[in-house]
């Protein structure tokens, strides 16, 4: 099997899982592993979009992880997994969406967690949320660690209690002496998005003349090719039973449209809502929208904008101390998703640039192990 850089892992080699492999970072996380000659299993659900993982030699084996049985068939006979499936909204939703957020993520850990303990199949690295870390009451935007936990006590979205609530599991498999370990992660920037993500459609939005409003307010991003690397150095050098928080750069949202202007030579909305109005506005919206029009998507929620309201920083001492973890560039981040979504003609505003050289570079990988 002939992978990305020429690696031929040998099929006596126990296969990795990746659960949530269509998604942005198992995505990625799937083709960084197969440029290093690993053997790749995914999870796939034949109800989703599994177009991140057309063309590649990986074994496909179709499951629901909040299946027990299924997820434990999937699991056996692999050494190592890398869990990345997770249900992400920053909505409240309705009675249906909320159970499903508790049932993916949540139910479907445990499940995961479970089935691996079973079929003995070494360390799981679980993806985290910097959402489900504690902070500062006093100073919302004091950098947070690993340490602060999560404050249950105002209002969140049911995402961040379900992302609370998948470490509390992890806790519980790791007091039974199960190895697993959280990579925690930030707002993700980067190519390979394939769904897209919320802020790749925003980017998309923004070049195509959609975007003309905003509300400030900030919050910690990372590259999508940083919480990769995050995944592969927990599995590699983690400590069991512990929590890693991966972040590039904290970054306003000012400042993350003036480097949508940059990269794309559109340029910027001029109009700022004021965050107290938006946020009226926005639970009025949502309210309305999660109830008769379940999936209009949703840019600016009342969860989202509360979260960016805080403008949380990161501390990822410990990642770097412990790992050796080396934070690289949002803006070459942004480049290379925006040379993504270009090349798959997302982008029809005749006026917007052509990604710079660097980008396209980045991008060749993806094009060759997808269609060459």
């Amino acid at each position: 099997m002939t992978t990305g850089m020429g690696l031929s892992p040998t099929s006596s080699t126990p296969p990795v899982l990746v659960t949530g492999s269509a998604g942005h970072v198992g995505a990625n996380l799937v083709r960084r592993l197969l440029e290093e000659g690993v053997r790749v299993r995914v999870l796939l659900r034949n109800e989703d979009n599994n177009e991140a993982l057309e063309g590649l030699e990986v074994e496909r084996f179709i499951a629901d992880i909040r299946d027990l049985n299924a997820t434990r068939r999937a699991i056996a006979g692999c050494q190592g997994v890398y869990h990345c499936a997770a249900k992400v909204s920053t909505i409240e939703g309705n009675r249906a969406h909320r159970r499903e957020v508790f049932e993916c993520n949540v139910l479907g850990t445990r499940n995961v967690l479970q089935a691996a303990r079973e079929v003995e199949a070494g360390r799981v690295v679980v993806t985290g949320s910097f959402s489900a870390v504690g902070y500062d009451l006093d100073d919302p935007s004091a950098p947070s660690d690993e340490t602060m936990q999560f404050y249950p006590m105002e209002r969140t979205m049911p995402y961040e209690r379900s992302k609370a609530l998948v470490e509390h599991e992890c806790w519980r498999a790791a007091a039974k002496g199960q190895d697993v370990i959280v990579a925690t992660c930030c707002a993700v920037v980067g190519g390979g998005d394939f769904y897209p993500s919320r802020l790749g459609r925003t980017l998309c939005d923004f070049t195509n003349g959609r975007f003309r409003a905003y509300v400030d307010g900030g919050f910690e991003f990372v590259a999508v090719r940083d919480i990769v690397e995050g995944h592969l150095l927990c599995m590699q050098r983690g400590r069991s039973g512990e929590k890693y928080i991966f972040s590039s750069e904290y970054k306003t949202i000012s400042e993350i449209l003036e480097l949508f202007e940059e990269v794309t030579g559109v340029p910027r909305p001029c109009r700022r809502i004021p965050t107290r109005m938006m946020l009226i506005f926005s639970e009025v919206a949502s309210f309305y929208l999660s109830r008769f029009h379940p999936n209009f998507p949703q840019r600016f929620t009342p969860g989202a904008i509360r979260l960016l309201k805080k403008r949380r920083h990161a501390d990822t001492s410990k990642a770097k101390q412990e790992l050796g973890y080396q934070p690289t560039s949002i803006l070459a981040a942004v480049q290379e998703a925006y040379a993504f979504h270009y090349n798959r003609n997302a982008i029809t505003n005749p006026l917007a640039k052509r990604p710079s050289v660097d980008a396209m570079k980045q991008k060749i990988p993806y094009e060759a192990e997808v269609y060459g």
